[in-house]
């Protein structure tokens, strides 16, 4: 009678055990941090999102964007058990969506997303002012423009000319009077031969 009654009583609890397997081999997020739906106002260094199982690294993907789709994930993610932490990069105040997709032990990937919205953003840059200087430098320098380049183009041939010139002139003026000089000299030495003969 008693080996009846177990019997009755395993067969009665096989049917209560075996629907908790697959469940239990479903991967699932559990929570986050930030949580999904929370308003920031300073900006986390790194997001953290925990699952009821430890996510394989090699088949876990996150993403973080931010307002206009901009990238906001400051590098790769590190794994801690069931908690997966992604550094963060915050840009624009607005909102910032962590979309993460893990695999199960049952095979099955799990998808999903964690949103929040960063209240207060980097300030965006402020407008150059290199455009006044710019703008300032040619109507500065276009009443001077007209009158300074007839000048320094008009100046530049001129006294390479008459460097040329003069360096000619010079030359003619020594060989003629080298050539006075020793016809004086000739005609000196001839007189004195003369009269050293009478």
């Amino acid at each position: 009678m008693a080996r009846c009654l177990l019997v009755l009583g395993l067969a009665a609890g096989v049917p209560v055990l075996l629907p908790a397997t697959p469940a239990a081999a479903h991967n699932s997020l559990t929570g986050s941090d930030p949580t999904n739906g929370a308003r920031v106002a300073t900006a986390p260094k790194r997001i953290e999102l925990r699952f009821l199982a430890s996510p394989a690294p090699a088949t876990t993907k996150i993403t973080v964007t931010g307002p206009d789709n901009v990238p906001a994930a400051g590098g790769a993610p590190t794994f801690a058990g069931n908690r997966v932490s992604v550094p963060f990069t915050p840009g624009a105040a607005g909102l910032y969506i962590v979309a993460y997709r893990i695999g199960s032990a049952d095979g099955h990937p799990v998808s999903g997303e964690v949103r929040f919205t960063l209240t207060t953003g980097t300030a965006a840059a402020p407008p150059s002012t290199s455009a006044a200087p710019t703008t300032a430098a040619p109507t500065t320098a276009a009443p001077g423009t007209p009158t300074a380049a007839p000048v320094t183009s008009a100046a530049s041939p001129t006294p390479a000319a008459d460097e040329a010139d003069d360096d000619g002139g010079t030359g003619w003026l020594w060989a003629v009077g080298a050539a006075v000089v020793l016809v004086a000299l000739g005609a000196g030495l001839l007189l004195r031969r003369r009269s050293a003969r009478g």
